[in-house]
């Protein structure tokens, strides 16, 4: 079970780790030892997360969520097998907070008078300039 805050906690059901072969450095034990983790956690079917959290977790996940609604995170950071699986537990939960906050609404608001002006001056002289260009007739 991953603690997210006092009321979201993540069941083990939800997450499945599946641990293959890192790339990068290590030397021969890059080859024979199985030390990245791919920890998948299904988010779409999970009961522990509200609908908007969701919404926000898909778009802060990116390419990291699949098609079936997933969320896939791969780490390699550590020779270590069992530090890396904290490290994508920790990942995990971080991306689950930063969901969790939602956005400040924006205020629209309308442009002063002076920004009006300063814009449409800065157009006509933009104008005034390409009005200047062209052909130059031969006296």
């Amino acid at each position: 079970m991953l603690r997210i805050n006092e009321r979201i906690t993540i069941e083990d059901w939800e997450l499945t780790e599946q641990f293959v072969r890192a790339s990068g450095p290590g030397g021969q034990n890059v080859n024979k030892v199985s030390t990245a983790v791919e920890l998948r956690f299904e988010a779409e079917r999970s009961p522990n997360l509200p609908a908007p959290v969701k919404a926000r977790l898909r778009r802060i996940a990116g390419r990291r969520w699949t098609k079936e609604g997933a969320l896939v995170l791969q780490v390699e950071d550590t020779r270590s097998q069992a530090r890396n699986r904290e490290i994508a537990r920790d990942r995990l939960a971080e991306l689950i907070r930063k969901a969790l906050e939602t956005p400040k609404r924006r205020i629209a608001t309308r442009p002063t008078l002076g920004s009006k002006k300063r814009r449409l001056k800065a157009k006509k002289e933009r104008g005034e300039v390409k009005a200047l260009r062209g052909r130059v007739e031969p006296d």
